[in-house]
C-alpha cells in the first residue's frame, strides 16, 4: 500500500496562495476619477467666488460710483442758485406760473448735462442730473438720467422722454413704482423750474416705443400737451420689459424767484 507524502496538502495550498495579485486597473480609474472631481470642485468654487465678486461690483459698487459721480455732475452744473429770505424766515417759495412758459432750449449735443430731476416721493433720493441720450456706456451708465433724442425738451410742446437704471450705475430710477398719480416731477434747467403732474403708469415692452411718441402712445398725432415720460426695465433685475410713468407739466417758475414748494415740503 502507498502512502500519500504528508508535504503534498501543504505544497497544493501554497500554490493556491501563490495566484497573480488582483490587477490596480479599478484602483486607477478611481484615482483619476477623484482627481478630475477634485478639480472640478476647485473650479467651481473659483467661478463661485468671482461670481459673487462680480454682483458684488454690480450691484453694489456701482452705485456707490454712480451716486458720487452724479452728485459730483450736479454740483459742478452752473445753475442759478434759488433765491433766499433772511436766515429766520428760510427759503422763498417759487410762485407758481401757468402762462406760457419760458421757450424751450435747443437740443444738446451727445452726453451734455443740461437738467436735473427730482421727484418728492422718493424722499432721500439725491437730485440726479439728465443728459443727452440714452445708451449705456455713455450716459446711463455714467452719467445717470438719459433724454431720449428728438423728444421734446423740458417745458416744450410734446414729450420729454427720459430713460434711468432701476438697479446698478446709481439706480436713479430704482423707486418709480412709488409714484403715483398726481405726484409732482420736478425738473430744473439752468433758470427755470418745471413741476410736472404723474397721470399714470403703465408695463410694455421693450418694442413699444409709442410710450415715446410726441403725443404718448397715439404715434403720428400732433401733440397738445407739455408732457413727461419716465422709463426704465422691469421687473427689478430683469430687462424683460418697461415700467412707464406718464404726467404732464402743471407749472414752471424761475429758477431765481425760489423753490418749488413740493421740494421743500419734501425736504
Amino acid at each position: 500500500m502507498t502512502t500519500q507524502p504528508m508535504t503534498e496538502r501543504p505544497t497544493r495550498r501554497a500554490a493556491r496562495t501563490q495566484r497573480p495579485a488582483p490587477t490596480t486597473r479599478r484602483g486607477g480609474v478611481r484615482s483619476f476619477v477623484y482627481g478630475v472631481v477634485g478639480v472640478l470642485g476647485e473650479l467651481l468654487i473659483t467661478l463661485g467666488v468671482l461670481l459673487l465678486g462680480f454682483l458684488v461690483w454690480q450691484l453694489w459698487w456701482t452705485d456707490v460710483e454712480g451716486d458720487r459721480a452724479q452728485a459730483e455732475i450736479v454740483r459742478d452744473l452752473d445753475f442759478v442758485e434759488p433765491a433766499q429770505a433772511a436766515a429766520d424766515t428760510g427759503p422763498v417759495v417759487a410762485e407758481p406760473r401757468r402762462d406760457e412758459p419760458p421757450a424751450p432750449m435747443a437740443e444738446p449735443g451727445h452726453a451734455e448735462t443740461f437738467a436735473t430731476i427730482q421727484v418728492p416721493r422718493w424722499a432721500g433720493e439725491p437730485e440726479r442730473p439728465i443728459s443727452q441720450g440714452v445708451d449705456r456706456p455713455t450716459v446711463l451708465d455714467v452719467l445717470g438720467v438719459g433724454h431720449y433724442p428728438g423728444t421734446a425738451m423740458p417745458g416744450g410742446v410734446g414729450n420729454f422722454a427720459l430713460a434711468g437704471h432701476r438697479v446698478t450705475f446709481g439706480k436713479p430710477f430704482n423707486r418709480i413704482e412709488e409714484i403715483q398719480v398726481g405726484d409732482p416731477i420736478v425738473v430744473r434747467t439752468a433758470d427755470t423750474w418745471y413741476v410736472y403732474r404723474a397721470t399714470g403708469t403703465e408695463v410694455v415692452l421693450p418694442r413699444d416705443v409709442r410710450v415715446i411718441a410726441p403725443a404718448p402712445n397715439q404715434p403720428g398725432v400732433e401733440p397738445t400737451e407739455r408732457s413727461i415720460t419716465l422709463t426704465t426695465c422691469h421687473p427689478m433685475f430683469s430687462a424683460r420689459e418697461r415700467y412707464v410713468v406718464y404726467g404732464v407739466l402743471d407749472y414752471w417758475a424761475p429758477a431765481s424767484s425760489g423753490t418749488p414748494a413740493e421740494l421743500l415740503e419734501a425736504s
